[in-house]
C-alpha cells in the first residue's frame, strides 16, 4: 500500500461531518450570558411596567376632570360624594338629580386604576380647598404605603 491509499483508507473511517453536542461548559456559558442580560433587563422592564401604571393615572384623571367639568357645566353643580363618580355613567336618582343631565352619560365606563380599585372621590375636597378630590390607593388598595402601595392624589 502506498501512502496515498493509506491516508485515503484513514480518511473513509471518520465521517465527513460529525454530528456533535454543546459540552457542558459551553451550556454553562450560554446560561451564564442569559443569566446576565436578565439581571439587566428585568430591572429596567419593571421601571417601565411603573412608569406605565404612573402614565395611566394620570390619563385616567384627566380623563374623570374632564367628564366631571362637562357635568358641572350641564348641572350647575358637581355630583356629591354619595352620588360618586358612577353619576359620569348613569343619571344619578338620590337627590339633588341633576337637571340637564347627558343623554348616554359622560363617560361610556368609569376607569379603573393599573391595580384594577376604583378610583375615589369627594366632593368638596377633605381640606375644602378643592371643588373635589380624586385618589387611587396604589397597588394595596388601602390607605398609605410607600412605592407602589402609596396614594396617589389629583
Amino acid at each position: 500500500m502506498t501512502t496515498g491509499e493509506e491516508l485515503l483508507m484513514f480518511s473513509h473511517s471518520y465521517p465527513k461531518n460529525p454530528a456533535r453536542g454543546f459540552t457542558l461548559l459551553e451550556l454553562l456559558v450560554v446560561l451564564a450570558v442569559l443569566g446576565l442580560l436578565a439581571g439587566i433587563a428585568v430591572p429596567i422592564y419593571m421601571g417601565r411596567v411603573d412608569t406605565a401604571r404612573q402614565q395611566k393615572i394620570s390619563a385616567d384623571f384627566a380623563t374623570l376632570a374632564t367628564a366631571l367639568s362637562l357635568y358641572k357645566l350641564d348641572n350647575r353643580r358637581l355630583p356629591t360624594t354619595a352620588q360618586g363618580l358612577q353619576a359620569l355613567v348613569r343619571k344619578p336618582v338620590q337627590p339633588p338629580e341633576p337637571a340637564q343631565y347627558k343623554s348616554g352619560g359622560y363617560l361610556r365606563d368609569l376607569p379603573r386604576d393599573p391595580w384594577g380599585h376604583d378610583y375615589l372621590y369627594l366632593t368638596p375636597s377633605a381640606d375644602g380647598s378643592k371643588e373635589y378630590a380624586l385618589w387611587s390607593y396604589g397597588a394595596d388598595g388601602v390607605r398609605g404605603g410607600e412605592g407602589q402601595d402609596a396614594d396617589v392624589e389629583f
